[in-house]
């Protein structure tokens, strides 16, 4: 039973970027009023991440014109359409409940910094092979069923051409 349970688990989750607690995020989120659909973009920092599998939440908290917010994503949630990781947290928790008893420069997170090869990076090269992986299903999804099995008939035509090349000269000429 709990394989089944486990299997329809795993359908639900998505690709997510690496971040963690202390870290800047910007979340596109899905908000559906009456009968319109519109995309907000909710950035602050992840005070934490809790539980796992289809069930992982996250909070981020911001400031708002001088009063804190935090708000509660489900992690692998279809109204997220993508979460962006725009600085990298330096901090030794992995809850940042002290960040709510303080306010105005103090409420800051120090960022990480690094040299070449940083988080920073690493998160830029998960983006580009997310939008790279992105496009070749993309790209896949538009082609047609009939190029696809078009490599396959080019790869038995190039042993025909070598044949013709490699014909042997008769002896008596």
């Amino acid at each position: 039973m709990s394989n089944v349970i486990e299997s329809i688990e795993r359908a639900q989750l998505r690709k997510v970027p690496r971040f963690k607690a202390g870290d800047t995020v910007r979340v596109h989120f899905q908000v559906i009023e009456g009968q319109r659909r519109r995309v907000q973009v909710y950035e602050g920092v992840v005070i934490k991440r809790q539980g796992s599998g289809a069930r992982e939440t996250f909070t981020v908290r911001k400031q708002s014109f001088g009063v804190g917010v935090e708000r509660t994503f489900p992690l692998h949630s279809p109204k997220i359409e993508k979460i962006e990781v725009t600085a990298v947290g330096d901090v030794n928790r992995a809850k940042l409940y002290y960040l709510r008893g303080r306010v105005g420069k103090k409420a800051r997170v120090r960022e990480r910094r690094y040299g070449h090869g940083g988080t920073l990076d690493q998160a830029a090269e998960a983006r580009l092979v997310d939008a790279e992986a992105a496009q070749e299903a993309e790209a896949l999804a538009e082609e047609p069923e009939a190029e696809v099995a078009e490599p396959e008939t080019v790869a038995e035509a190039e042993p025909e051409a070598a044949e013709p090349e490699a014909e042997p000269v008769p002896a008596g000429e």
